[in-house]
């Protein structure tokens, strides 16, 4: 009989998708699980409140989610038009190119905080790597964090 106490991996699209801790995969990264609570879309606990791993790894660290949120965004809209073009298809004789971009824009619109909070949990995800046994494994001090510039 196969042993089952054995915890079993968390998947890395799984757990970033639900915008978990990147070390541990278990906790949560943002303060609120609300993406729509407009005031803390995007405020984050300071550390993962499982295993302690800092979320801003350096000053200015999420800058470069601006260019993972215009990847994410352009996929989306890629997909939206293949999906159009699949279901609804496109024609000279009529504006459905223009119903599909307003449709397009007006989705884009409701689902920027979904963007904006995936966009941080991959960026983060790339920057930490998972450790299977973070409950043994000490948290190394980050070389680059200045405490002084923190929370500016």
């Amino acid at each position: 009989m196969k042993e089952t106490n054995k915890e079993s991996k968390p998947g890395y699209l799984v757990s970033t998708l639900d915008n978990r801790c990147p070390r541990c995969r278990t906790g949560r990264i943002f303060s609120s699980s609300n993406p729509y609570d407009l005031k803390n879309t995007v405020k984050m606990h300071k550390e993962c409140p499982v295993c302690g791993q800092p979320t801003e790894i350096e000053v200015g660290f999420y800058y470069g989610t601006g260019y993972v949120s215009y990847a994410v965004t352009t996929a989306f809209s890629v997909f939206t038009l293949i999906a159009w073009w699949v279901l609804i298809g496109f024609s000279t004789e009529d504006n459905r190119f223009f119903w599909w971009l307003g449709l397009n824009s007006v989705l884009m619109i409701l689902m920027q905080p979904l963007f904006m909070r995936l966009s941080r949990s991959l960026w983060l995800s790339w920057f930490v790597r998972y450790d299977p046994n973070w409950r043994v494994n000490k948290l190394e001090k980050l070389e680059r964090v200045i405490e002084d510039q923190m929370e500016r």
